[in-house]
This record gives C-alpha cells, sequence and structure tokens, in this order.
C-alpha cells in the first residue's frame, strides 16, 4: 500500500504517490482503460488525484469524474489547476485573473462531479495579473468551500515567498507547489525548496522519472522506442528531447547496477529518490495500463541508503540539470492566448 505525507504545514494528508492524468485520459488512452486504471490505483491505495483544466482542454476532469463517481468523496484528495486556455480561448479563457478563477473553478468541480476539490492550483504564474487580485480570488474560493487549501505550479522562490505573505494576510494557507523533479532535473534544490521549507510549503513533484527516461529504456546510439513518448507530439515529446543525449541516456544506463542492488526497478528507484526528499509530499505519476499502478506504488515507503543516494549522484552529475535560474524560465511572461 502507499503511505501517507502531510501536505505543506496542514492537517491534510496525501499519498506518497498520486495519480495524474496529464497526457494519459482523453488523449493517449480510452475512457475505458483509464477508469480501470483509476480503480486500480484506487485498489493499490492512491486516494490522491490530480489534474487540471487544460488537459485534454477539459475532457481529462470529465474522465476523472467518471471514474471517481461512486466513491467515498471524504476518502479521495482531488486536485486540479487553473491558467493556461481552455474552450474557445478567448482573452479571458486563461490566466489568474479573477474571472477565470472563478469560471475555472466553477467549470472543474462541474466537470468533476464533486462540490469542493481538496487542492486548487495556480498552474503557473501570471505576470499580466496583480497577485492580490490573484490571491484575493483564491481566498473567496476557499470561503466559498469549493476548495479546501490553495496551491501554485512552477513558482519561483520569490513568487512563492509573495504569495505565501498574501495568503496569511488574507487567512488561507499556501501548502504546495508542483515542480518539475527528478534526479536529471534539480534546478528547485538552491532556491525553491529551501524557501518553500521556511513558508510550511510541501512539493508534489511532476515527471519523477525524467519522461520515462530514467526508466532506462531509451539507450544511447538507438532510435527511440516505437510507441514512446518520445514519438508523440501530444504525449510531451518537446519535454523529454531535452534528455535524449547520448550523454544523458549513456549516464542512466549506470543506474541499472544501483538500482538491482536496492532490490528495485529503474522507475521504481527514480520515484523513491525524489520521496527522499523531505519536502516532497508525493510524486506525480501517470498510467497507460492499470499493471504499472502496482510497479509505481512500490516505490512508496522505500529509504534508499546513502551509499545507494552517493551513487546515483556520482552517475548522473556530469549530466543533471541544477541552475536555478531554469525556474525563471517556466511560466510565460504573457497570458497564453491573449
Amino acid at each position: 500500500m502507499v503511505n501517507y505525507r502531510y501536505l505543506g504545514n496542514s492537517g491534510l494528508k496525501v499519498t506518497e504517490i498520486t495519480y495524474g492524468n496529464w497526457v494519459t485520459h482523453a488523449s493517449q488512452v480510452d475512457d475505458t482503460d483509464a477508469i480501470a486504471t483509476v480503480h486500480a490505483a484506487l485498489d493499490a491505495g492512491i486516494t490522491t488525484f490530480d489534474t487540471a483544466d487544460t488537459y485534454a482542454n477539459t475532457a481529462a476532469e470529465v474522465v476523472l469524474g467518471k471514474a471517481i463517481s461512486g466513491q467515498r468523496r471524504e476518502g479521495l484528495e482531488i486536485f486540479t489547476k487553473v491558467y493556461w486556455p481552455i474552450g474557445p480561448m478567448g482573452p479571458n479563457d486563461a490566466g489568474l485573473s479573477r474571472k477565470h478563477i472563478f469560471d475555472g473553478i466553477n467549470g472543474s468541480l462541474q466537470r468533476l462531479g464533486v462540490d469542493y476539490v481538496d487542492l486548487y492550483q495556480a498552474h503557473r504564474y501570471d505576470y499580466e495579473t496583480p497577485i492580490e487580485e490573484t490571491m484575493q480570488a483564491f481566498a473567496d474560493v476557499v470561503r466559498q468551500g469549493k476548495a479546501l487549501y490553495i496551491g501554485v505550479s512552477e513558482w519561483t522562490a520569490e513568487q512563492l515567498r509573495e504569495g505565501a505573505a498574501l495568503a496569511k494576510e488574507l487567512k488561507f494557507q499556501l501548502v504546495s507547489n508542483q515542480p518539475q523533479y527528478s534526479a536529471l532535473w534539480r534546478v528547485i534544490e538552491e532556491k525553491v525548496i529551501p524557501t518553500s521549507a521556511e513558508l510550511g510549503i510541501s512539493q508534489i513533484v511532476w515527471s519523477p522519472m525524467a519522461q520515462g527516461v530514467l526508466s532506462g529504456k531509451y539507450l544511447p546510439g538507438q532510435p527511440v522506442p516505437e510507441g514512446s513518448r518520445a514519438t508523440d507530439e501530444k504525449s510531451g515529446a518537446h519535454f523529454i528531447s531535452r534528455f535524449l543525449r547520448d550523454d544523458v541516456l549513456t549516464a542512466v544506463q549506470k543506474l541499472k547496477p544501483i538500482a538491482d542492488e536496492a532490490g528495485l526497478s529503474m522507475p521504481q528507484l527514480a520515484i523513491a529518490w525524489v520521496l527522499q526528499n523531505p519536502n516532497v509530499a508525493s510524486a506525480l505519476v501517470g498510467a497507460s495500463r492499470p499493471e504499472q499502478i502496482a510497479s509505481n506504488v512500490a516505490a512508496s515507503g522505500v529509504v534508499l541508503e546513502p551509499a545507494i543516494i552517493t551513487a546515483i549522484d556520482e552517475a548522473l552529475s556530469p549530466v543533471a540539470e541544477r541552475d536555478p535560474e531554469q525556474t525563471y524560465t517556466v511560466s510565460p511572461k504573457s497570458r497564453p492566448g491573449s
């Protein structure tokens, strides 16, 4: 089964493995298989589910809503997000304005078939909307009972600090940040994680397997496997391209004996590695088949020996990205679709 951790400085517990449906539901996987995979996650002990209105242009929320229909709502932690363009993508169909946040939460609740979400997240930082307006809107969403907690995704250390101060002033909690983080992508370690730990904010990390590269299935000097994420633009092929260099793929192959020594598969090692960081509350994983769930769940509760951590660092250090300046490049400087 899956262990639980507290989300930020709150009383909310979430599973160490969060089921995310970014590139699977209403995209890679038909609805029947998607629902079966969610049910497999529930059977394996996962109770925390993450989606976003923008995934498959709102359709992924609909699929998740169908999958959790009939489940005991109090036993689930449902997360969704707002920011990226949805619908016809008009001038107010994106960003973190008060209008879009309220349109967003109302639409998400309807699609998910729930009265509230446990965590509502700013999917990026909106440079075109005053942060005071954004945080006031989130405060009102919480006061109306439409979300219990507020989080963000890919905010810089400075943005987290300003957002947390406003949240405290408005008497609600900013409890989480959702950044990319893996043994190959460590840009949050220098600034974001120390700031978050100080502020009582947890990380819910996406792509702990570096878009599948840390699974070891991509081999140096070889074509990418047919049907893999690297061949599918809808599945984030542009995200994985940064890791498909021969020096990176050669370094990743050095993890195989390390995983064997730890008694783990390479995907399990990658997920367990991010969970060793005490500021990480949960690792986001997706699945296109129910049988993938059991393998991912086995990473929960794993304690990696210091020698294993050192060996991973030595194998990947020459190719791992650590530059904290990368955290400033994620949120668009102008609102998408406007």
